[in-house]
């Protein structure tokens, strides 16, 4: 069934974050509902909309802002009261907007997630969950990573209360009081969490979840066996999952899926007989979408979508048509309706040019007095620096309230830009002497008009760790930057897992001084990514974590005084000797480094970059063929007198040209990876190869896999 949806927009308030919009409960069927939404200036709006403008009901004082907001009230009955989450303190209002919550829950840190479930609050700082009730304490847990999202299974369904925790190491945590009763790996960073058909499904238990990484996918919490129902995989490589919500868009008695994403896409899914998502609808905004809600808002009867997105744009897709069917009589009443509209945004728009005007000249003449000093104007930046695991790459996405003018990027530390097919801003390189002043990219992003979000894509090295700048220029007078940092680490391209290969063979470093369990452990966070920065209790930790690049993999176990370190790659186990003995050094701690290497392990890790380096040759040969083979064609009017191999490069020479063009120094970052295990292989044993690098690159250049093992032996 295709589903046609009109955009429309109704208001803007401050910058919003992610799930602190809500429709409260219509008064009749299908009557046009009330939208509540909090902002960062800590301000709750709620209005209505009649004749296409928006009617304000209530406006809360600003105040701290509003990390999350949710609708409560008694079991079974509408869920109307709504409820804030600033700082550390919950208010609760009436639909009127009359206060009658003030509870400070006198956390240390501000809330970050909140599920409401009659007189049960359950709220999550950074690592804190805790459970009220009656705003009286309950339940207490700390969590081992960061929480992004909080919810509870119906209790209208089972037995006993059941909070699950969505948290960034990719897992869900399911809690029984103040215990965990068991974990469910997840295949990214869950960020958000929703009943299933918004109340759990016939038993209850189905939990949806969607992730940073824009998977989504469904799991029965059982007591004992958690079970994937299906998943989503994001073949189309959109932007991660911020905002989920069950409404029947398409009317036909089926709750359908909708769901915001952080690159604007809205999406509308489906469900065949076997329960399988299909989509149904997509639609891309320019900007992420914090939350989404169906139901009834801009006319009586047309079913929306209605959602907000990060610069506070509250706006509906609706199911009413833009041209109606009518009428002589209503034709004209329609168009006078138009015109009144256009001449209000008129007025409205020349009175804001007036006071723009005055205000530019107010800001004038108080600049040029010596009494008053030049404020600087604030904006608000959301980004997100994070690991792609499909292609080995940092996505690093900006977004701003107002319109980017450009961004400069700069990093002491050599990395690729790779290409972004969403990226419509034009990029210009400058030249930097890297042994003088260590800036190893310095490049410059101009943005087309109205662009309030940009994503790049990085790729970095292995062992060469340091910083990435971001200087964010907004089209704002007086003109203003602000500087954001990302830390490139050691081991930058390794992700989190939980479970590795203990068969493989590996490798071993072993430290072991006077050191803390604090102090191993903030080493450990500093060489590798997705590590909570926070020591996770008890007296000793096991991390394991896959390259994303090569697949090797690594696992960590340390406590205090000792640290153990085991990978299947030499490379791996060298740069963290390097690293963790320079951070022993500089914090004056003796270390003990004690290393096992295991032969074999070289072996191994060559034979997982072999298809990787036969398949990067292949492209670049068949991509050095391709103007040959054209002039080849045109000469002779067509290609059949060609072999069937060169014919199919000449098929897919626009496809393979781009696929080449996407992975720029691909090859000697192949090459490279090469270089150093040999290298390191030889280092351990205390012996230096770098003068038969060259012969190495040698080989290399006429690869035969066996002539590079029968290499590494005989050296």
């Amino acid at each position: 069934m295709e589903l046609t949806l009109n955009r429309s927009d109704y208001l803007q308030v401050g910058v919003t974050s992610q799930k602190t919009m809500k429709l409260l409960p219509a008064s009749g069927c299908r009557a046009t509902q009330k939208v509540v939404v909090g902002d960062h200036d800590g301000v709750a709006t709620c209005f209505g909309i009649k004749k296409g403008e928006a009617v304000p009901v209530f406006k809360t004082l600003p105040g701290l802002k509003i990390a999350r907001l949710e609708l409560g009230g008694a079991l079974n009955t509408p869920q109307e009261k709504i409820f804030v989450a600033t700082g550390s303190e919950i208010r609760g209002f009436t639909k009127r907007g009359k206060q009658f919550l003030s509870f400070e829950t006198n956390l240390t840190e501000s809330i970050k997630a909140m599920h409401i479930s009659g007189s049960d609050l359950f709220l999550c700082a950074s690592y804190i969950y805790n459970h009220y009730c009656d705003c009286k304490d309950q339940h207490y847990y700390l969590s081992g990573d960061k929480i992004n999202d909080v919810i509870c299974l119906p209790v209208e369904k089972l037995p006993c209360i059941v909070p699950i925790l969505a948290c960034q190491d990719r897992v869900l945590r399911v809690l029984q009081g103040s215990d965990m009763m068991y974990e469910v790996e997840v295949p990214g960073p869950p960020t958000v969490l929703a009943l299933h058909n918004g109340n759990g499904g016939e038993s209850g238990e189905d939990l949806l979840f969607g992730t940073s990484d824009g998977k989504l996918g469904i799991i029965q919490i059982a007591t004992s066996n958690p079970a994937h129902k299906w998943e989503l995989r994001n073949e189309k490589k959109r932007g991660g999952v911020l905002c989920v919500d069950y409404f029947d868009i398409v009317g036909d008695g089926v709750k359908d899926l909708l769901v915001g994403r952080d690159d604007g896409m809205v999406e509308v899914y489906g469900f065949d007989a076997a329960g399988e998502p299909v989509l149904r609808f997509d639609q891309a905004l320019s900007e992420s979408v914090t939350s989404i809600q169906g139901g009834c808002v801009g006319k009586d009867g047309y079913d929306e979508i209605v959602l907000t997105t990060y610069s506070g744009w509250v706006t509906g897709l609706t199911t009413e048509p833009v041209h109606k069917e009518s009428g002589p009589g209503e034709e004209l009443k329609i168009n006078q309706e138009m015109q009144n509209k256009i001449a209000s945004l008129r007025s409205d728009l020349e009175h804001l040019q007036f006071k723009v005007i005055q205000e530019r000249e107010k800001y004038q003449q108080s600049a040029q007095s010596s009494m008053v000093m030049s404020a600087v104007p604030s904006f608000s930046v959301n980004d997100k620096f994070t690991l792609n695991k499909d292609d080995a790459s940092y996505s690093l996405i900006l977004e701003v309230q107002t319109a980017i003018d450009n961004v400069m990027v700069q990093s002491d530390v050599p990395i690729d830009l790779l290409d972004v097919d969403k990226n419509s801003a034009v990029v210009s390189f400058s030249s930097s002497d890297a042994e003088v002043n260590e800036n190893f990219l310095l490049a410059t992003y101009r943005c087309q008009a109205n662009t309030t979000r940009l994503e790049l894509k990085i790729r970095s090295i292995e062992g060469q760790y340091g910083t990435l700048q971001a200087y964010v220029t907004p089209r704002i007078q007086p003109k203003t930057c602000q500087v954001r940092q990302y830390q490139i680490k050691p081991l930058s391209l390794h992700q989190r897992t939980h479970f590795i290969d203990h068969d493989r063979p590996m490798n071993t470093l072993t430290l072991t001084g006077q050191f803390s369990f604090a102090e191993v452990h903030s080493w450990v966070v500093f060489c590798l990514p997705e590590v909570p920065e926070k020591a996770p209790a008890g007296e000793c930790v096991t991390f394991y974590f896959q390259n994303t690049f090569l697949d090797t993999q690594l696992e960590s176990t340390y406590r205090k005084g000792e640290g153990i370190f085991k990978s299947d790659n030499i490379s791996t186990i060298s740069i963290l000797k390097d690293v963790l003995s320079k951070e022993a050094t500089k914090r004056k701690i003796n270390l003990n480094i004690a290393y096992e290497i295991n032969e074999v392990s070289v072996n191994h890790t060559l034979k997982l970059i072999h298809p990787k380096l036969e398949y990067q040759l292949l492209l670049a040969k068949k991509v050095q063929l391709i103007d040959a083979l054209k002039e080849l064609q045109l000469h002779e009017g067509n290609a059949d007198f060609l072999i069937p191999e060169y014919r199919c490069i000449l098929e897919e020479a626009d496809h393979l040209q781009e696929e080449y063009k996407k992975q720029p120094a691909h090859l000697e970052r192949l090459y490279g990876m090469i270089t150093d295990l040999f290298i390191d292989k030889f280092k351990f044993k205390g012996t230096n190869v770098k003068t038969k690098v060259p012969l190495l690159l040698e080989i290399l250049d006429s690869y035969d896999h066996n002539a590079l093992i029968a290499f590494f032996d005989a050296a």
